[in-house]
């Protein structure tokens, strides 16, 4: 199918998220859009998938001029999307969501479960049709998603970020399906901010700068080219700086947690103050349920979690976090923020619970939350103001939020994905200030999906596999190619 966005503009009170783009995409064809956060991709897509209206333009697709006043309507015309947070219901079933806007076609159960586990089995996607979403991670839900717009026969396939919440294995599958997909005739927009995937995958490239198309190219790509055109300026490595390590912070002894899943047990390893550690593994290795644990939002089934001397094995997150730990989860607005409330108030919110019930005041001022939520968007450069609802800010922007909600004074930092979505010039930027709380000896432990940043900000990685921590290893004395044999489960 072809797609044509024509003179498309939208603004959102005062900000132009798209300003007269005009973009072609053949069918047949893998199409990249590329930008750093806020650029304009995710809003431009959302007017093609029908899930928002643009205040100008027009959408022509195979010549045809239409009007996409809703998902639903986009996809009886073929065009769907894969949003970079999965829409889903998570109290129903897998294939009750995979069911989910299928009226016209029946409610066919037993042949759905049949389509649903042949594409599973197409994709490698190890997915339960009868377990819940709210059971699986964000990767299972994105792979839920794109059975199910494949289900639907979409002739135009837009994806935002799948490659963030899947593992190398999984994207390798991903990819190749791609690629047979356009060979069919099929158009695909691959909306990311990774120049490798885009490199490996795209047939063509456009990129977005504040709203506005500033680039197209064509395969072979010059990536410098892009690299600039996104951030109008060449990006250089940063350097990690040296931080000596403290005394020992975090302590674990032969330590087991459980969930309905699995077990990750026999768990003995220390933390100094100071030091980061990469939680490395595919996707339902344990590491989730390690970090859970860590942060006191998992009670262990046995062994000992000491922090700074104390133990606080089977305590509850507020004790945790009275002991100067903070767990920022992956899934921004399931688990970190709170749908329908502005910066501001999350600011404020965030300052309450960190008060003792007698600290906290009657009547909230809100010309000085207003402030310091100012202060935190001129911080963190967020795109978006103190009164912005926090759905209302590009995924990237929503994990700035998060990062600036996080107390001053931490002992230890537990995150997932702390750069899921953003682009590389954003990524360093936060690493820059999380790294910086090490001056103070705060630990760091986080898990990624992406190897390179578990290799260049880790002192050392621990690598799970199977419900157990199969190596721990100083990143001074490995490889990313042995770390991805270790992930695989093959000890060196």
């Amino acid at each position: 199918m072809q797609v044509e966005l024509k003179n498309i503009t939208k603004t959102f009170g005062p900000v132009r998220a798209n300003d007269d783009i005009t973009l072609t995409v053949e069918g047949g064809t893998i199409q990249g859009l590329l930008g750093e956060n806020g650029a304009g991709k995710s809003t431009l897509m959302k007017v093609l998938s029908g899930f928002i209206s643009s205040d100008s333009g027009e959408l022509l697709l195979n010549k045809q001029s239409v009007q996409l006043v809703s998902p639903q309507d986009a996809i009886a015309h073929g065009v769907g999307m894969l949003h970079q947070d999965p829409l889903d219901f998570p109290p129903m079933r897998l294939l009750s969501n995979f069911l989910v806007g299928c009226e016209g076609m029946g409610l066919d159960t037993k042949s759905a479960e049949i389509a649903f586990r042949d594409l599973c089995t197409q994709f490698n996607f190890s997915l339960d049709p009868n377990a819940f979403v709210n059971e699986i991670t964000v990767g299972e839900r994105q792979q839920l998603e794109i059975i199910r717009l494949l289900w639907r026969g979409v002739d135009t396939l837009i994806l935002d970020e799948p490659t963030t919440g899947i593992s190398a294995p999984q994207k390798v599958l991903l990819f190749a399906t791609l690629k047979k997909l356009a060979e069919t005739g099929k158009s695909i927009i691959f909306v990311s901010h990774k120049l490798e995937d885009v490199e490996e995958l795209c047939d063509n490239v456009a990129v977005l700068r504040q709203g506005k198309l500033v680039a197209e190219m064509v395969r072979p790509f010059d990536i410098e080219a892009l690299v600039t055109s996104m951030f109008g300026q060449v990006m250089t490595t940063s350097e990690r700086p040296s931080v000596p390590l403290g005394k020992s912070l975090l302590q674990l002894e032969n330590l087991a947690v459980t969930d309905y899943r699995m077990t990750m047990h026999d768990v003995t390893a220390t933390v100094q103050a100071g030091e980061v550690i990469g939680v490395a593994g595919l996707e339902g290795s344990g590491q989730r349920l390690l970090m859970q644990a860590c942060a006191g939002l998992l009670r262990p089934k046995s062994g000992t979690i000491t922090i700074d001397s104390q133990n606080l094995t089977g305590k509850t997150y507020p004790s945790y976090a009275a002991a100067g730990v903070a767990f920022m989860p992956a899934d921004r607005m399931e688990e970190g923020l709170v749908e329908g409330l502005t910066i501001a108030e999350h600011v404020v919110l965030a300052r309450r619970l960190r008060q003792k019930k007698h600290e906290r005041a009657r009547l909230i001022a809100w010309d000085d939350a207003n402030a310091a939520a100012s202060a935190d968007i001129a911080e963190f450069n967020i795109k978006g103001r103190p009164e912005s609802t926090v759905e209302s800010l590009s995924g990237g922007n929503q994990q700035r939020t998060l990062l600036a909600l996080l107390p001053d004074q931490l002992r230890l930092l537990i995150m997932e994905h702390p750069t899921r979505g953003l682009d590389v010039e954003s990524a360093q930027y936060i690493w820059g200030k999380l790294l910086a709380r090490r001056e103070d000896g705060t630990a760091i432990m986080f898990s990624s999906a992406d190897l390179d940043e578990i290799f260049q900000y880790s002192d050392r990685i621990w690598v799970c596999f199977d419900g157990q921590i199969i190596a721990d290893i100083s990143t001074s004395e490995t490889t990313i190619e042995a770390l991805g044999y270790l992930i695989g489960g093959k000890k060196l």
